[in-house]
């Protein structure tokens, strides 16, 4: 595990609460990965501090990058609150609550599309995934 990954779990406190800057459930550290926040690795993004949040690696990482893909707009906007959380130091349950809000959004506009194998690309457990707070 990278040591910003650490630093950022310890820092606020995922392990301790039970889940990341989505909202989404973290039942063991070693489910935690780095995501580049601000500027994306492959713009040159480096995982520092300021462009660092903590997603689960099964759930909230690839559910935003699906969002990422499929409506930029609500991914910007779930980015400002995990920025906001990150200025503030702590999880706040306010800025979670409106990332799940963006994220019913998200389902309501793309719950039933499907991938080119027929599945559905919000798969169960990023619906499930989330904590409740």
């Amino acid at each position: 595990m990278k040591s910003i990954t650490k630093l950022k779990i310890n820092q606020f406190k995922i392990k301790q609460l039970g889940y990341d800057f989505m909202g989404f459930t973290i039942k063991r550290v070693s489910d935690c990965t780095a995501h580049h926040l601000i500027i994306p690795a492959r713009n040159g993004g480096k995982l520092e501090d300021w462009n660092t949040v903590i997603l689960n690696g099964e759930t909230s990482h690839p559910y935003w990058h699906l969002i990422e893909n499929k409506s930029p707009d609500i991914a910007y906007a779930i980015t400002s609150e995990m920025i906001d959380m990150n200025i503030k130091g702590y999880l706040d349950e306010e800025n979670i609550r409106n990332i799940h809000n963006l994220l019913d959004q998200f389902e309501a506009q793309f719950g039933n599309e499907k991938n080119s194998k027929g599945k559905l690309l919000i798969k169960r457990e990023y619906k499930q995934g989330r904590a409740v707070l």
